[in-house]
């Protein structure tokens, strides 16, 4: 059951990385969830550098995650990205549903200034 849970989520996860890539003007907000924090991060794919990146680790508990320490993860994302000078970039939910922790983190870092 799991390893069917994983592989369907690197399937899709593979089909959306098909379809979209980031570069320097627009880079690609990857997002990575474990059951203990959120990550996120912008990406170049042209040069292959992480440009910013911000986790749930940076806010409160060690161990939690919840709507709005994603939500915050967001904004500080798009503050780092504000510095960078970027404004719009590509989502890459990588794989989950938009909903729950995913929509919290997007609503934040669109409250932060960025537009996807």
């Amino acid at each position: 059951m799991a390893t069917d849970k994983i592989a369907r989520r690197l399937r899709i996860r593979r089909g959306i990385r098909r379809k979209i890539s980031g570069t320097a003007d627009k880079p690609r907000l990857s997002v990575f969830k474990s059951n203990k924090a959120i990550y996120a991060q912008l990406i170049d794919d042209i040069k292959g550098h992480t440009i910013a990146q911000a986790s749930s680790k940076e806010f409160g508990e060690q161990n939690s995650a919840n709507l709005d320490i994603c939500k915050n993860v967001g904004k500080s994302l798009a503050e780092r990205a504000s510095s960078n000078g970027i404004e719009n970039v590509v989502f890459d939910r990588s794989g989950y549903q938009f909903h729950g922790k995913i929509k919290a983190l997007a609503d934040g870092a669109r409250e932060g200034g960025l537009k996807f």
